[in-house]
């Protein structure tokens, strides 16, 4: 990608996150109510290794308006080696955003795992869940893994569960493609988000279809969504509204999810 919204290497990254912390004046040189909160970071990655969708420029684009809005920074990567100790313990959140395939090897699998279990939240969207099938604690921090989906895109309607409402998404109808899950995620976390199959065809997850869910079960907060496939979906202001929902809950902004 090319441009000012290109992917960060990781030596661009590290040379970002040494320079926030030079140009930060001492906490010793200045009087407590002069010390600014510091600003939220997300590190937005990408990386594909199975199908790569065309809507994830788009979907970065979106979390860094969103970002923006909240008064948080972003930093977009492709490059595995942010997955250290060192880089990340400068984010307050990851987002895998339409990631797929068997992404990270072991080294870096076992550092994104100490980094949840030391507190760092998590963020997912739509194929998320079509990421690294051979990584079991992978697996249970997404919620559920990808079975299937049916061919094109479903129109069907997003249902809140009553304590998760979004305000203006009483009557949200999209059209997006709708994964099947390989398991019903709901003993496992707390479910945002149903859709509603008996609108649409090839749906095999019953009456009971959970698209969005979030939970904390291995220290850091996890928040996913299956939605985010079509591009056009990241312009509806209540898919926005959505993932900036999610974005304040994984970076621990926020309780409601």
């Amino acid at each position: 990608m090319t441009g000012p919204h290109r992917a960060f290497s990781i030596s661009s990254l590290l040379a970002l996150l040494l320079a926030g912390c030079a140009t930060t004046p001492s906490p010793a040189n200045r009087s407590p109510a002069a010390i600014p909160a510091e600003r939220p970071r997300i590190a937005v990655y990408t990386q594909t290794q199975g199908w790569r969708h065309d809507s994830i420029p788009v979907a970065v684009d979106a979390m860094r308006e969103l970002a923006a809005e909240a008064g948080y920074d972003i930093v977009h990567s492709e490059d595995p080696a942010l997955f250290t100790d060192a880089t990340l313990s400068g984010f307050d959140a990851v987002a895998f955003v339409n990631t797929t395939g068997p992404i990270l090897d072991p080294a870096q699998r076992a550092a994104f795992e100490r980094y949840v279990r030391a507190g760092g939240g998590f963020l997912g969207v739509h194929s998320a869940a079509d990421t690294a099938y051979d990584w079991p604690w992978y697996g249970e921090l997404v919620g559920a893994w990808f079975e299937n989906h049916p061919p094109g895109l479903q129109a069907s309607s997003v249902r809140f569960e009553a304590r998760r409402e979004l305000p203006g998404a009483a009557d949200w109808q999209i059209t997006d493609e709708l994964y099947n899950y390989r398991r019903n995620p709901r003993p496992f976390v707390d479910v945002v988000a149903t859709v509603d199959e008996s609108m649409y065809d090839g749906g095999t997850m019953g009456e009971d279809h959970p698209i969005a869910w979030c939970h904390a079960r291995f220290g850091g907060r996890a928040w996913y969504t299956g939605l985010g496939h079509d591009r056009t979906i990241y312009a509806d202001a209540r898919f926005r509204a959505h993932l900036l929902r999610g974005l304040r809950h994984a970076t621990g902004q926020s309780d409601d999810c």
